[in-house]
């Protein structure tokens, strides 16, 4: 072999080892992943939700303490709670960051255009700004939509068909934190009420004693219904609400905001699950090079009713069999 050919040879030898060197390093890197969710750390969805979404992560080879690290932060619904735990997650630069609601996503957002961002239970993203489009969401922001529009006008549907006594329904939101501050849901749950021959109430609140004053006051008269929004400030209050309506003998509908498993009457929703384990998918995905502006926004796909037929008896409610034959799951 000739000198200049020995060493072409042993020059792509040594490129080759470093290059391998390289990537081993590469893989054996300890990934950084911030999650912050916007409800309170003892709430029991979200617990088994993050743990189905850290599952998914070991099934596509991401072990913790081994080549990925998880950072998480609980937002409770506190606005201010939310912001301070994103400059902390930002300041602690992170590979990516998952967040879990609107004002959490929104959040992490004042706080960095750069780390790539992948949202669930986020009803708007692109009226938020999160997102120029759902195909093509064109910065560091995508995720995973809860809820359409349309869903106010599905709830009061639902609420009337379970209780068709009501003549008046109030819908509770915080604009500080409801999406598109309250507003998102509206056109469909006021649509839904002139076709069913139903009072629409538009009801903000920012505090547990507006709650109570609202869901009082509703009562006052016969024939009063609530609808709850999804956000993250109800869903900390959700204990509160549920224990409320059934003092006052209010029935009222939501998605999983007011889960019948814990005394809520009737919800109507998508599948968190099938979100955290996208999302799982999505970060795994990102982590391997994926560009977060060129992944679609995903639409829920699987919707499920539950209904608890205690509260209902309660409430002095009867159930037509349509109701009870589409349910998911009847709690008795």
């Amino acid at each position: 072999m000739k000198r200049r050919e020995f060493i072409e040879l042993l020059t792509g030898s040594t490129i080759a080892i470093v290059w391998s060197f390289a990537a081993r390093a590469q893989q054996e890197r300890i990934r950084r992943v911030g999650i912050l969710i916007g409800w309170e750390e003892g709430n029991p969805s979200g617990k088994l939700l993050l743990a189905k979404f850290t599952q998914r992560l070991r099934e596509s080879g991401w072990r913790e303490g081994s080549n990925i690290r998880f950072d998480v932060r609980w937002g409770a619904g506190n606005l201010e709670r939310m912001q301070a735990f994103a400059k902390e997650l930002v300041a602690l630069k992170p590979d990516l960051v998952v967040t879990a609601t609107t004002p959490a996503t929104a959040a992490l957002q004042r706080e960095t255009r750069t780390i790539p961002i992948v949202f669930v239970t986020v009803s708007d993203p692109v009226g938020a700004g999160f997102a120029a489009s759902l195909s093509h969401p064109g910065a560091n922001i995508t995720g995973f939509i809860n809820l359409e529009p349309t869903m106010g006008g599905k709830w009061l549907e639902l609420l009337k068909e379970i209780a068709p006594s009501v003549k008046r329904v109030a819908i509770i939101f915080n604009p500080n934190t409801a999406p598109g501050g309250g507003s998102y849901f509206l056109p469909s749950f006021e649509a839904a009420a002139r076709s069913l021959d139903v009072v629409p109430l538009t009801v903000p609140v920012h505090s547990e004693a507006e709650i109570e004053t609202a869901i009082t006051m509703l009562a006052q008269q016969p024939g009063g219904g609530l609808i709850v929004q999804s956000d993250g400030f109800m869903v900390g209050h959700r204990a509160k609400i549920i224990s409320l309506v059934t003092q006052h003998n209010v029935p009222a509908v939501s998605d999983q905001t007011l889960p019948p498993q814990s005394g809520g009457l009737l919800s109507y929703g998508p599948v968190d699950e099938d979100l955290f384990l996208g999302a799982a998918l999505y970060v795994d995905r990102i982590l391997h090079g994926a560009n977060p502006a060129e992944l679609p926004v995903q639409v829920p796909t699987r919707f499920e009713m539950r209904l608890n037929l205690k509260t209902a008896n309660k409430l002095g409610l009867s159930i037509p069999p349509s109701v009870l034959a589409s349910a998911d799951e009847v709690i008795e």
